[in-house]
């Protein structure tokens, strides 16, 4: 035994003034290209292509190395996974606004994966530097990098696609880990210490479109809607279109506007920027907030018939008209209100002459140029009124899909009796189903008001069906009551109608029988009147 340790110990002096004395001899730069000569052989005999994707590139991040390390997190997240990987070794991280662990690749560690139909090899690989090179900020003391490997046959076919793929779904990835945040603009247009003018905060709203109490065909088709959108980018390029959309949610208050956001937000992995108009003094101001957007972000305006007056513009030209100092700069009526409410006929003319965000404005922001500054972005804007808006707001190019919230319908309400009391259709007799389906539309009852009943009762089910019962009933006699007096006073104003027009028709005869010079007085003294009254309503 003592003898092989002395031969080993031999053989290895002797390794050792091999290599000195073949580093002494021999330059490096013969080395280097004896050594990139037996590379090339290599290269030129094997079937395989290698490519390395450092993770500096000079003194700048490699982005691709990113994507790289989020791709293969996904794919090494499990050890059941399609890609499999060949060790147990795997890394945890979690990134920063980030509320989920993320598995990664190990230091020199291989992974498999699979992309239309050809398989490849990934290698992480770490090596400490030799030296620091001079930076202006610091750099790690590691080399990290990504090597792969396919086949030389492959490459030409999948190499560009398949790394494409990594890009668009390291995005993905990054966009579902990252928490979405809700931005509302600041006041009076102000910048925060970065120097933008959106506040933010986490968004954490749980509405998703199966909670949403709606009609299933209906947010189907909105999803559907929703999906080729994100994946329009190609489309909207070929088109010549700018890469956004618009949603008007139009309905009675309580019908489940807001969670409709809310659960488009979450669907897409959305951002969502809440405009406060009120808080918006200029057109210019304006377009700065809609420069500060990101991509691939909901911009919402709430209740747009009350922050500021959209009325059909031909309805201010009479006030235009009578007070030409209100008219704005460019032509257009302000019609922003100061205090947030519907603005009236005399503020209006006030207003105009304070505040100069305009209509103009507002249209230009939701369709004009200055709205293809950024990509994949969502316009919604809610109202109670769609007939208060006007028609040049929500045409199609600007507000694209009208979605009507309407009142509770049979299958919302089966919706929200999953949601809050956990009961499908099995678990509720097939009586109570019925008489719930019976009154459910004469009853015209939103999903809030419903939703209440539902939460006050959600530890007794049975109590909970009673009272939605008889809540239902009651409202639909009201509404009987209610739609039966109107009717009632619609005949009668009918048959008041009917009873004047008679005595207008009857009128003439008897003024007929007059003298013509009397007949001449009437006429003149009408003509006098009808002055009068056209003066008057004009000053009025």
């Amino acid at each position: 035994m003592k003898e092989l340790w002395a031969t080993m110990a031999s053989l290895m002096g002797v390794l050792a003034f091999c290599q000195t004395l073949l580093h002494t001899v021999i330059p490096p730069e013969l080395r280097f290209a004896v050594l990139k000569l037996f590379q090339r052989l290599f290269t030129c005999f094997s079937s395989y292509s290698y490519y390395e994707i450092t993770e500096i590139d000079g003194v700048n991040t490699n982005e691709l190395y990113n994507a790289v390390q989020l791709y293969l997190s996904s794919s090494a997240s499990s050890a059941t996974s399609a890609a499999g990987t060949t060790s147990n070794r795997l890394s945890l991280t979690r990134g920063l606004n980030s509320s989920n662990i993320t598995f990664g690749l190990a230091n020199n560690d291989r992974l498999s994966d699979v992309f239309n139909g050809v398989s490849v090899m990934w290698e992480h690989i770490v090596t400490p530097k030799q030296s620091q090179t001079f930076s202006w900020r610091p750099l790690p003391e590691e080399k990290r990098g990504f090597i792969l490997r396919m086949n030389k046959k492959d490459t030409p076919r999948i190499l560009q696609d398949y790394l494409d793929f990594i890009t668009e779904r390291a995005n993905e990835i990054r966009r579902k880990n990252q928490d979405r945040l809700l931005y509302t603009n600041s006041r009076g247009g102000c910048l925060d210490s970065r120097g933008h003018p959106w506040e933010s905060v986490p968004f954490k709203h749980p509405s998703t479109f199966d909670t949403l109490a709606m009609d299933p065909v209906k947010k189907m088709l909105i999803m559907s809607d929703l999906r080729d959108f994100t994946d329009g980018q190609a489309f909207y390029k070929r088109t010549g279109r700018a890469w956004k959309r618009g949603y008007l949610l139009y309905g009675p208050p309580g019908t489940g506007k807001s969670s409709m956001i809310a659960a488009m937000a979450n669907f897409l992995g959305y951002d969502i920027y809440d405009l406060e108009l009120t808080e918006v003094n200029t057109n210019s101001e304006l377009r700065k907030l809609l420069m500060k957007t990101s991509s691939k972000s909901i911009i919402v305006i709430e209740d747009i018939d009350c922050s500021i007056n959209l009325t059909n513009r031909k309805k201010t030209t009479g006030a235009r008209s009578r007070n030409t100092s209100s008219t704005s700069f460019d032509g257009v009526p302000d019609v922003r209100s100061s205090s947030g409410g519907p603005v009236g006929p005399v503020d209006q003319d006030i207003n105009e002459t304070n505040n100069s965000i305009t209509l103009s404005g507002l249209l230009n922001f939701t369709d004009g140029l200055w709205s293809c500054c950024g990509s994949e972005r969502i316009f919604v804007f809610t109202t109670n009124h769609i007939e208060k808006l006007d028609p040049a707001l929500v045409r199609s190019g600007r507000m694209d899909m009208h979605i009507f919230m309407s009142y509770c319908s049979f299958p919302a309400i089966k919706i929200l009796l999953k949601n809050y009391l956990g009961c499908d259709d099995g678990d509720i007799e097939p009586d109570v189903m019925d008489d719930l389906a019976a009154v459910i539309d004469a009853a015209e009852m939103t999903p809030a008001d419903i939703s209440e009943v539902l939460i006050k009762n959600r530890r007794d089910n049975h109590r909970a069906l009673r009272e939605l019962l008889e809540a239902l009933r009651s409202r639909a006699e009201k509404k009987k009551l209610v739609n039966r007096r109107r009717r009632l006073e619609a005949e009668e104003e009918e048959v008041g109608v009917e009873e004047e027009e008679k005595r207008a028709l009857d009128s003439p005869k008897e003024v007929g029988g007059a003298a013509s010079g009397g007949g001449d007085d009437v006429e003149v003294n009408n003509k006098k009147g009808g002055k009068h009254e056209e003066e008057d309503n004009g000053i009025n």
